[in-house]
């Protein structure tokens, strides 16, 4: 299927009335191509619908039902699993973001220390007063 996700699908009901729906994903499932759509209309519907993408005759990519049940019960196991990848992906994103940001809090401590033991040991060559001892450019004050 050469669609993107975020792409609009409008689908005909057999009423003949026209339905905008979001493509979630595409993925494969024992050599067949499968698409999850989001309706656009209704918000409050977190589900999805999937349905098998096959080629019409002129080749183009056609949107039909799943009638089988094995065929079914593989396609929305499979379905299962993504979004479980997915949010173990999300859970394991945040736990390194939390990381980063215990790491950058420890970082900023040590530097504070640093800087603490730096002033220390800057105060205490200025007690010493030794003027014929230049190591670097100093401050007026």
């Amino acid at each position: 299927m050469e669609r993107e996700q975020g792409d609009l699908v409008v689908l005909t009901d057999e009423n003949g009335d026209e339905h905008e729906f979001e493509l979630v994903d595409v993925f494969d499932v024992d050599g067949r191509e499968y698409a999850v759509l989001a309706s656009t209309e209704d918000e409050d519907d977190e589900e999805a619908i999937v349905l098998r993408v096959e080629k019409d005759g002129e080749g183009n990519d056609q949107l039909v039902d799943i009638e089988d049940d094995d065929e079914w019960e593989k396609v929305a196991a499979r379905w299962d699993e993504i979004l479980e990848d997915e949010a173990s992906l999300e859970w394991d994103d945040e736990d390194e973001d939390e990381e980063d940001e215990d790491e950058d809090e420890e970082d900023g401590e040590d530097l504070e220390e640093e800087d603490e033991e730096e002033d220390e040991e800057d105060e205490d060559e200025e007690d010493e007063g030794d003027e014929d001892d230049v190591r670097g450019p100093r401050r007026r004050r």
